[in-house]
């Protein structure tokens, strides 16, 4: 594992920023698990969630009883593994599971096409993996078992629960006679019933039950978190310090913007785990790094270009899968630890999902009066523009000399698969069609049109990625929300809402939770949702 400096200028800062870390005796704090690193009010967070660094070694108990889970689900046909899970370890689980080639269904969402879809799947093949106790899971457990009821299967012999003893989502387990695989492993449980990996780590169990279970190799992955493991405790040659300093360093200097380049990697998806953990770790207190996925510098001097294993970027980071997750996990705690805040803390994550259930106990959903409609987009907030390149250029305006916009679209993440394909295309015009039905299309197009970092993500996901860094990082974010009328909609069985109820007030609650900030933010509500991105991407090229 390396990391080595592009750019003498972030190499300099970055080599001064460690040497002051090495006085301060951190790398040898950070090996030894001291809690009291960020401070006495981080202390019981961080004795809690410290455990990312023995995962390594601790994930190893489960090995056994992964081989044993893999072993019967390919004996019984269960070729379809779905992860009904949020935040890191959903995303951590899909990378690990894109780099093996190996297909895994994530369920980390409330849209009813894109939960439809996957409800769709064969039964006979199918086992459901559950991790945490979010609404989305909930929702989601709830939809197979009355789905394996009604065929006749025996649903303590299609799912595995992921749980910390003692929690709700454990008892429930056991209630249902499913198998339980313990957060962490079967001999690393803190008392109190806390997860072990209390900071969602990447080799935790929530993440590595699903992978194996789809048949990826999570013991080499555990050997190349293994092999970096006592790189770690160094005050020399340590890539995590080097990382973490380039980026805290960076980010002090006024460059606090990461933009996490992947183009030559071999592991797909890493970045966007990379960005959940940055921004959760560190957007606080009007602090924070803002991570940007996909995007070209915009060399504006306030960015930070890592590259996974290219030359293109200030910092280049290469190794294998196992070993990046391990470093990067150090380095966003050595980073949070410059900025002044506590990796392990978020305390802006609740909020939405607490706006989001007073809003279903309502009897109808707050809509109030399109600002204006054009054609099959309705807008919603302070818009004065008369049409919809009207609005965008409102909101590119919007954004301060050091901020950036960030779309976020409540909508089904894989519907643009589904786009119209002309008869004897090749693959590049069904790549053009795929991505001219994308919503995540719309932010090549606004970057192309202004000089600060655009961000694009996928609701509800990002409530447990970048909602952190959104709410309690620096308030210079301009917001621009998409949700979508639902065609078809799905009831969730013994829950008084269905899914596209949910999902919106999911939507309307991170608004509110933005908007109570004084974050500037406009919602689009496609009437039509093909017609709808359609008209999107028109309009941003009509910009």
């Amino acid at each position: 594992m390396e990391v080595s400096y592009r750019d003498g200028g972030v190499a300099s800062a970055a080599s001064s920023v460690a040497g002051r870390l090495i006085a301060d005796g951190v790398p040898a704090r950070l090996a030894a698990g001291d809690p009291t690193l960020w401070g006495e009010d981080a202390e019981a967070g961080a004795a809690a969630g410290f455990g990312w660094r023995t995962l390594p070694h601790a994930a190893r108990e489960l090995l056994p009883e992964l081989g044993e889970l893999a072993e019967r689900a390919r004996a019984a046909g269960l070729t379809n593994v779905v992860l009904a899970a949020t935040g890191g370890p959903a995303l951590a689980a899909e990378v690990i599971c894109a780099t093996a080639d190996v297909p895994l269904t994530v369920l980390d969402t409330t849209d009813p096409g894109q939960v439809r879809r996957a409800l769709a799947e064969p039964l006979e093949s199918t086992l459901l993996v559950v991790a945490g106790s979010t609404v989305e899971t909930d929702c989601v457990l709830h939809g197979y078992e009355e789905l394996f009821t009604q065929a006749g299967i025996a649903a303590a012999d299609r799912i595995v629960v992921v749980a910390g003893p003692g929690s709700p989502l454990e008892r429930r387990a056991v209630d249902g006679g499913y198998r339980v695989v313990p957060e962490g492993g079967r001999d690393t449980q803190p008392t109190g019933g806390a997860p072990a990996d209390g900071w969602d780590s990447a080799l935790s169990a929530a993440a590595l039950v699903p992978s194996a279970l789809a048949g990826a190799d999570v013991a080499r992955l555990l050997d190349e978190a293994d092999e970096v493991l006592p790189l770690l405790s160094r005050d020399d040659g340590n890539p995590g310090l080097d990382l973490g300093a380039a980026i805290g360093g960076a980010a002090l200097a006024g460059r606090d913007k990461l933009l996490l380049e992947d183009q030559l990697s071999a592991m797909p998806g890493l970045p966007d785990w990379i960005e959940q953990l940055i921004a959760q770790s560190t957007g606080k207190q009007g602090r924070g790094i803002l991570p940007v996925v996909g995007a070209d510098p915009n060399e504006s001097g306030d960015e930070l270009v890592v590259a996974i294993e290219s030359d293109v970027g200030d910092v280049r980071v290469d190794g294998p899968l196992g070993a990046q997750l391990l470093v990067w996990e150090y380095a966003a705690a050595v980073a949070a630890l410059l900025l002044g805040s506590d990796p392990f803390d978020r305390p802006d994550v609740a909020e939405p999902a607490d706006r989001a259930a007073a809003l279903l106990s309502l009897p109808d959903l707050p809509g109030g009066a399109p600002t204006l409609v054009d054609g099959p987009v309705e807008v919603y907030g302070p818009a004065k523009a008369k049409d919809l390149p009207g609005v965008f250029t409102e909101l590119l305006h919007a954004i301060p000399h050091d901020g950036y916009l960030t779309v976020m679209a409540y909508l089904d993440r894989l519907a643009a698969f589904d786009a119209p394909v002309p008869d004897g295309a090749d693959f590049e015009q069904m790549t053009d069609a795929w991505m001219m039905a994308d919503p995540a299309t719309l932010r090549a197009l606004l970057a192309m049109r202004t000089d600060r970092p655009v961000t694009f993500g996928w609701g509800p996901r990002l409530l447990h990625a970048t909602g952190q860094y959104h709410k309690g990082g620096p308030p210079n974010g301009v917001f621009l929300q998409i949700t979508g009328a639902v065609a078809e909609d799905v009831a969730v069985p013994g829950r008084p809402r269905t899914l596209g109820r949910l999902q919106l007030a999911q939507a309307l609650a991170d608004l509110e939770a933005l908007e109570t900030r004084g974050r500037p933010a406009v919602r689009l509500h496609l009437t039509d949702r093909a017609a709808g991105v359609a008209r999107l991407l028109a309009a941003a090229q009509e910009v």
